[in-house]
């Protein structure tokens, strides 16, 4: 014990002169590498065997993964995996192979330019009753009244129509309120619409909804009207009217005779025009009615002054 405690202590062995190690891991640090002994630079771990376990499936759109297949190495060798053959295409039938062969069709715009222009219409469509429909008795007692009254009939999705001649407004529509099976007494709605083209029976159609609150039946009533031709104010029967025949007055420029006020309702009285009618110019009152609408602005304001004069 005396003499191991006098011997000087053993210097630390250098990395360089351990022996190898019978296990494969990773270098120590500081340990040099010798490139000049026999086997040098190959891996100490060794080959494992190659994987017998059957290869995965192949997806069933082939093409789809052949660039993910390709990208595959195998693990046995180290080696990219070849990709897999394409599946042959089927070849197209007989109708498909002789569609293909059809030349292409010209394009859809290619003989619009030749196509017949289409007449705008010259009024709406006003389907006739069909032969079995039950007329109303209010309408049967009218005709048997007043047979130059009504000019036709309509039926459309259950709503009679009655086309009454503008002359025959006001008889019609006293009927119709009076008559103990009509009492058409509620004007709901009255309205117009325009048809420029048609120009033998008047562009525009006046329409009249009425209602009966007591017996609970609705009709509507249509007239056709020219331009400038007069057409009686239905107010002393029905006062509901007085606004919507100055709207009518005001938008399509009906010539309605004997309204109480019969002024616009929507646009400035000095207004020229009537917007609601289908020639009325896009850009405004001033693109046909006079050459610069400045000109119609310049108006306007000189009859403003002169009123505050």
């Amino acid at each position: 014990m005396a003499d191991d405690a006098q011997k000087p202590p053993t210097p630390p062995e250098a990395a360089a002169d351990k022996p190898a190690g019978t296990s494969p891991a990773e270098p120590l640090k500081g340990e040099v590498s010798r490139t000049d002994a026999p086997g040098a630079g190959v891996s100490a771990a060794p080959v494992g065997a190659p994987r017998t376990e059957p290869p995965a499936p192949k997806p069933a759109n082939v093409e789809g993964a052949v660039t993910a297949t390709t990208s595959e190495t195998s693990s046995a060798t180290g080696q990219p995996t070849a990709p897999a053959a394409a599946a042959p295409k089927p070849a197209p039938s007989k109708p498909a192979a002789a569609a293909a062969a059809k030349p292409a069709a010209p394009a859809a715009h290619a003989g619009a330019e030749h196509a017949p222009k289409v007449a705008p219409p010259t009024g709406p469509t006003d389907p006739l009753p069909p032969a079995d429909a039950p007329v109303p008795a209010f309408i049967t007692a009218l005709r048997s009244a007043m047979p130059e009254g009504v000019s036709g009939l309509s039926l459309y999705l259950g709503d009679w129509t009655i086309m009454v001649p503008a002359g025959k407004i006001l008889d019609v529509a006293q009927h119709l309120h009076d008559a103990p099976d009509a009492r058409f007494d509620y004007l709901s709605d009255l309205t117009a619409t325009d048809w420029p083209p048609r120009t033998t029976e008047g562009r525009f159609d006046v329409i009249y909804m009425l209602y009966s609150t007591r017996l609970r039946h609705r009709v509507r009533l249509k007239v056709k009207v020219g331009e400038g031709q007069p057409l009686a104010s239905v107010t002393g029967i029905w006062p509901a009217a007085n606004w919507l025949e100055r709207e009518v007055y005001d938008m399509f420029g009906v010539n309605l005779t004997g309204h109480p006020d019969r002024r616009r309702i929507l646009m400035p009285e000095d207004w020229q025009g009537f917007p609601q009618r289908k020639d009325y110019p896009l850009e405004g009152p001033g693109e046909l009615l006079m050459e610069n609408p400045i000109d119609w602005l310049k108006l306007r304001q000189a009859k403003e002054e002169a009123e505050i004069e």
